[in-house]
Order: structure tokens, then sequence, then C-alpha cells
């Protein structure tokens, strides 16, 4: 599920393509950082359509071995236990899942070869011999067989990894959300009744995480000259055009949330956007963001700009 750092990175992302664009409308911007949000719960069903194309390739692979020349015994009787799969029924018949597949108009016609490579390689496996040999099933029982499929198969695909990168810019940011979500969505489907089976939820607090990122775009943006000065004074021996727009974009962005979101600890602020530029800014950004925050949050501090709600927050 998306969190407030996964948010706080759609924030920075949106506001780097900002600062490069010659036109500064922010309109189109906050939309964007919106859409971002969509787009993960967009990958997300592409990916839980995928497990079902695969399972219903076992009856493209059956009507072709029956079709053959001279057809094995076996060939005739190739199973669809696959496409029978619990887990995979009970998906099918989501509400939730129909509808987000009706919204995003979700379709693998455009690459059918991936789902057929998935299954040919699934079909050589020891796991999926012994799922078709298991004599009773269960959701639970199905529902490895599909883990299997998502976890060695689709997760490890080459195929797969550039058909979502062509398709969704950010898959490479957000693979590990989704990760969590397909996992989130095998725990959530422990029913036999469908209607009783929930999809994971992509950002489980949007009323109060929306205005969040909306409003922390809107003030780094509003309090651009303002902060930057902040930064400036704190770097005046540091070559400015040296500094990267990233780990500037970082600070004002922490400097908005000190000042701006009185419920947000002071620590909580310093700890993500260190920790965030550790995974998308230079090597040395997060010592050097920490060093430059801690002098400008003493200024802060002292002409009693931080306020914040609630005991303990500051400090």
């Amino acid at each position: 599920m998306l969190n407030r750092r996964h948010l706080r990175v759609k924030a920075l992302q949106v506001l780097y393509s900002y600062q490069q664009s010659e036109v500064k409308d922010i309109v189109p911007f906050e939309k964007a950082l919106i859409q971002s949000v969509d787009k993960v719960s967009e990958m997300y069903i592409f990916l839980l359509s995928l497990l079902i194309e695969v399972a219903d390739y076992s009856i493209i692979d059956a009507g072709e071995r029956a079709n053959k020349h001279l057809p094995s015994e076996e060939d005739l009787n190739a199973s669809l236990k696959l496409h029978d799969n619990l887990f995979i029924s009970a998906l099918r018949q989501n509400a939730e899942y129909q509808a987000a597949v009706k919204k995003y108009k979700i379709s693998w016609d455009f690459d059918p070869e991936i789902c057929k490579s998935i299954f040919i390689t699934l079909k050589a496996t020891p796991e999926y011999n012994s799922y078709l040999n298991l004599t009773e099933h269960s959701i639970q029982t199905d529902k490895d067989i599909i883990k299997y499929i998502f976890k060695k198969l689709i997760l490890k695909s080459p195929g797969i990894e550039q058909v979502f990168e062509e398709k969704f810019i950010n898959w490479p940011v957000d693979k590990e959300v989704l990760q969590a979500l397909v996992a989130k969505t095998f725990k959530n489907f422990s029913h036999d009744e469908p209607n009783e089976n929930k999809l994971a939820v992509i950002c489980p607090n949007w009323d109060e995480d929306r205005p969040f990122i909306a409003d922390l775009f809107k003030k780094v943006i509003a309090f651009e000259t303002e902060y930057q000065d902040m930064i400036a004074q704190k770097t005046k021996n540091w070559d400015s055009e040296r500094i990267a727009l990233m780990d500037t974009l970082l600070m004002r962005m922490a400097i908005t949330e000190l000042i701006h979101f009185s419920s947000i600890p002071v620590k909580v602020t310093m700890n993500e956007y260190i920790e965030i530029a550790k995974e998308f800014s230079t090597p040395k950004s997060n010592s050097f963001i920490n060093g430059i925050l801690d002098k400008i949050l003493a200024d802060l501090k002292a002409s009693g700009k931080v306020r914040k709600i609630g005991k303990g927050l500051i400090e």
C-alpha cells in the first residue's frame, strides 16, 4: 500500500517535472500528481489480470494439444485445473475487480505471447505438476500455485519487466508497492463466497492523504523564493549550481512540512526526506541535506515558525 513516504516521492517527481518545465501552470501538474496515484491502481489491476490470463491460457493449451495430428491420451485429457483454480475463480467474480477492469480498459491483447510464455514455463515446473496431482484442494492450496506463478515466474520474467516499464513510467519505483498489494490480495481472498473477498486498498487513508500531497505540492511552489533563500543562507560556501535540483527540492519540501503541517512530527519530516535522498539523489546527499536542514530547523524554532500540535511533536 502507498504510505506517506511513497506519496512524498510522487510529489517530488512531479515537482521535479514542474521545475524542468518552461510552462509554470500548476494545474496540469497537480492533476498529474493525483493521476500518479491512480496509475498504481491501474498497474495493480494489470498484474491481477495477468494471473487470470495465465490461468485461462490452460484452455488454449489444452485445445492445441487435443488438435495435434497424433494426440496422446495425455494430450486429449489435458488438465483445466488452473483455469478452475478457486482463487482465480473468486478474482474473476469479484465486483471490485470487474469494475476496475472496465475502468482501466484492461486487456493483454497487445502482447498475447506474454501469457503463453509464462504458462509454457509453468508447465515444466515440479510445482505445477504437484498442483495438478493434488486430490483435494481449497482456496488456500489453490492460492499457493498462484503465488508461485506471481513470485517465481511473473516477477522474474524479463518480458514482464519490459512490458511494464514501457507501459508505466513509474513501474521501477512502484514495483515494491505493487508486490505488497498483490500479497495483500492473496491474504484477503480467504473466503469461499466471492463477495466476502476484498481487493487491497491502494491508499487506506486517501481522504487525508490526497489533501496532504496536493497541499504539499502547492506550498512548495508557492513559497519557492522564501525557502530557497533559507537554503541559500546556509549554503554560502557551496556553488549553487553544483547543488542538485533533487536536493534543493527535498529541502524545500522538508521546510514546507516543518512550517505548514502542524500534525507531522519534526523527526518524521527530517527522517523521511533524508531516507528519500538516499534512494533518489547522490550518495552524499543525505548527509548534506541533514546538515543544512538541521541549521534551518534551529532558525525556524528560534523564530517560532515551527508550531506542532500535540505533545512532544517538536523534538
